[in-house]
């Protein structure tokens, strides 16, 4: 059991560091080719910074063990909200009242609502159902870039945008650019599929479903890199970062994750999630709204309130188990 588990954290760490490089890799080699950043960041690293959720999601379908993705996706949502709003409010408090952050919010609120309605209506996820959720992203992107040629503010525009070539690590000619793509993609094959089968060796050998080791450990290790985003950026006296980061992450796992993943093949949702998790990804979602509606900065007690939210969540997972 020591073994899979320590392939399974190995596997994470792939996923992100790759993930990582394959976008920075992607990026520079556009401007390069001298595409506008608007299209690079709408594109290259809007998708990019959701590749690991993505690897995991279809190959856990192609192992057939859609459970495991559907779980990935609610988990980390979940997590997104209430550790990566949580953990950064501790430090400072984060500002919702910036331009764009409420028509994100209602976005992300409409993409949970539509994930929770489609699965209740036909279960497992079939591709129609992932083209549904798929055509999603296409127009939310879309509509970013309506917004931005027409000079409106967007926090998760900004976020998406404003990589830079030899900024932040970018390579800066054209062949050490491919070879971050490369090395980057290679990596996030590896990453997956060591995430994808020892998950499911760990659920089998401990007796419990694919549907738990999602919601839990792959969860939070594909959150890991926004997780640690908007903590850094915290620190430095940035928190405004956090909303973006959050808002855009969520936004990209329910329409691109779990659209191509649903387009790949039958993703099952366990009857436990549409009765207790998939309730908490709409909560939390919910109560991110209530403050940005109200303009209210999320701080320090709230950052508590979210976090002692999660433990609980955990313990309730737990608890499924025992």
């Amino acid at each position: 059991m020591l073994v899979p588990a320590l392939l399974l954290v190995v596997g994470i760490v792939f996923l992100i560091i790759a993930g990582d490089w394959m976008v920075r890799g992607a990026a520079a080699l556009a401007r390069h080719w001298g595409v506008p950043a608007l299209i690079v960041g709408l594109t290259i690293v809007a998708f990019g910074t959701s590749a690991p959720e993505l690897v995991v999601g279809v190959q856990a379908v192609m192992k057939g063990a859609g459970e495991l993705a559907a779980g990935n996706v609610i988990g980390s949502n979940i997590a997104n909200v209430l550790l990566a709003l949580g953990l950064p409010a501790l430090i400072m408090a984060i500002p919702t009242n910036m331009t764009g952050v409420a028509r994100n919010t209602l976005v992300c609120l409409f993409a949970t609502v539509l994930f929770i309605a489609l699965a209740f209506i036909n279960n497992p996820l079939a591709m129609w159902q992932g083209a549904i959720l798929f055509a999603g992203i296409v127009i939310y992107l879309l509509w970013m870039f309506r917004l931005s040629k027409a000079g409106i503010h967007d926090p998760i525009l900004d976020e998406m945008t404003e990589i830079e070539e030899g900024e932040d690590g970018l390579p800066t000619n054209v062949w050490m650019s491919l070879f971050y793509v490369v090395v980057g993609i290679a990596g996030l094959v590896i990453g997956g599929k060591l995430i994808v089968d020892n998950a499911v060796f760990i659920a089998g050998e401990m007796g419990i479903s694919n549907t738990i080791i999602g919601l839990t450990i792959v969860a939070i290790g594909t959150s890991l890199p926004e997780i640690a985003t908007v903590i850094v950026a915290s620190y430095r006296g940035h928190s405004e970062v956090a909303i973006g980061n959050v808002l855009g992450s969520n936004v990209f796992n329910l329409f691109a994750v779990m659209g191509a993943t649903a387009m790949t093949g039958p993703v099952l949702i366990e009857p436990q999630l549409l009765t207790f998790d998939v309730w908490v990804m709409l909560a939390s979602s919910a109560a991110l709204l209530v403050y940005v509606l109200r303009r209210q900065p999320i701080g320090k007690f709230t950052g508590i309130v979210f976090l002692i939210g999660y433990v609980l969540y955990m313990l309730a997972l737990v608890s499924r188990v025992m």
